[in-house]
């Protein structure tokens, strides 16, 4: 096979397989000095994506012997002694909790006289480059949601609000089409962008009109130490909730988690499942509702009756466990940004996934019907989709999870992501000078000898 020039791959990294000399850190690795902006550090397990994906990766890439200094807003009191090599630079946040620019800058620009940064990562706009600079072309940022897929939402939202509910009417306004056109003029300023889904890759290079060789799709990737397959795990965890295995055996088991608010979709898996209930007390009696996470639609399900059980949230070894005791993982969200990691989380665990029928999940994660189903987000799509499910049965769902697991370890592995970072990171990394000097091109992929 030719070799590829990894800054015009179109596809994700996370396909690709890397040196394995590079994962198991030989001497003659080079090991790169990164700043990373992000809004918050997340305290124990109370992040949103984002925050996870920054704590999965940098964990990771400190480990790996890398030196880390993280301009956040949060305190790293919680961090592991392990990670000796990241080291926290926290400034009071303005605002709605974003992180103080002109703090942070002048920070990085005093650890920077130290000893240059060899690559600058920005999570969103954790970084805010507000003019082009010459000495920024190892600047990446990993975008989990942009302004052109806000609204998309807007719209969804809209079209499934109860017309009687005026004061959550959604107005699609001139501002956040000129929020579009914002993101679109700053956006260039960044060197690199990492796009965290294949429609977002492919909405930066048509939409925001950013040059191929600048966009690069690593997709989010989940700790597989954590989430895997464990029948007897998810046994106890049913146990422990009063479920025993004839229970189990005899129903199927749906799990929902995450924050039970109305823009996950709530709303819409709440009336899916009344309405059902009203009209089949087969399917009422034969089915289990599991819901981690807590929000203002916990109450609401609690109204379905006894096999709706509101769990509230879960530590993520609790989550893992969760995913075990499910036959399906529902994510009926109305939010059409980033790549959710909840629905990576239930693959890697060997669950089949159904979700709202959006372009990340039928570009990335459920890419054909052997691993789940889709929908649109509308009460009779859903309920359509929740009775093929029943029907299906039991088996039809643990041969679906089969090929879910085969494709999360194939593309959402925490290895696999952070594999990718790195590589983009030693690819961008350095002046041009130093890295001709360099006996490996990091920008170049030569298939045969990066197999393992």
């Amino acid at each position: 096979m030719e070799p590829i020039n990894l800054l015009k791959f179109p596809k994700a990294w996370n396909q690709l397989v890397f040196s394995s000399k590079q994962q198991r850190r030989t001497p003659q690795t080079r090991l790169l000095k990164i700043g990373l902006f992000v809004r918050k550090w997340p305290e124990k397990n109370q992040a949103g994506g984002m925050e996870r994906h920054a704590l999965t990766l940098y964990l990771a890439l400190a480990k790996r012997g890398h030196d880390l200094h993280i301009f956040t807003t949060s305190s790293s009191a919680n961090i592991p002694s392990i990670t000796s090599n990241l080291h926290f630079h926290i400034s009071r946040p303005i605002g709605s909790g974003y992180l103080n620019q002109v703090v942070a800058w002048k920070q990085f620009l005093e650890e920077n006289a130290t000893k240059a940064f060899d690559v600058i990562h920005s999570e969103s706009v954790g970084l805010r480059l507000t003019k082009s600079s010459s000495y920024l072309n190892n600047v990446a940022v990993s975008w989990h949601g942009i302004a052109y897929e806000t609204i998309h939402s807007d719209i969804i939202q809209e079209l499934v609000r109860n017309p009687l509910d005026s004061s959550s009417q959604q107005v699609i306004s001139d501002g956040k089409m000129m929020k579009v056109v914002e993101e679109v003029k700053f956006f260039q300023y960044y060197a690199h962008h990492v796009a965290t889904s294949d429609h977002v890759g492919d909405v930066l290079k048509r939409i925001y009109m950013i040059p191929e060789e600048r966009v690069h799709i690593i997709l989010n990737g989940v700790d597989e130490e954590i989430f895997k397959p464990d029948v007897s795990k998810g046994n106890d965890f049913l146990l422990k909730l009063g479920i025993n295995q004839d229970r189990s055996r005899s129903s199927i088991t749906l799990g929902l988690s995450g924050r039970l608010v109305k823009d996950k979709g709530h709303p819409l898996m709440f009336e899916a499942l009344q309405q059902i209930f009203l009209e089949n007390s087969t399917f009422k009696d034969s089915v289990i509702v599991l819901i981690a996470g807590n929000g203002p639609w916990g109450d609401r399900y609690k109204e379905l009756g006894p096999n709706v059980m509101v769990l509230g949230p879960l530590e993520r070894a609790q989550l893992a466990e969760f995913y075990n005791a499910i036959d399906i993982f529902v994510h009926p969200t109305l939010r059409a940004q980033g790549l959710d990691q909840v629905p990576l989380e239930a693959f890697l665990t060997g669950k089949p996934v159904m979700a709202t029928k959006l372009a990340s999940f039928t570009g990335s994660i459920i890419v054909n019907e052997d691993m789940g189903y889709t929908f649109s987000p509308t009460v009779s799509e859903l309920k359509k989709v929740l009775y093929e499910v029943w029907e299906g049965g039991k088996k039809n769902l643990e041969k679906k999870g089969g090929f879910s697991r085969e494709r999360g370890l194939k593309m959402f592995t925490a290895t696999k992501m952070v594999a990718a970072y790195e590589r983009l990171f030693l690819c961008i990394s350095g002046n041009n000078e130093e890295k001709q000097q360099k006996s490996e091109d990091y920008c170049v992929y030569q298939p045969h000898q990066e197999m393992d």
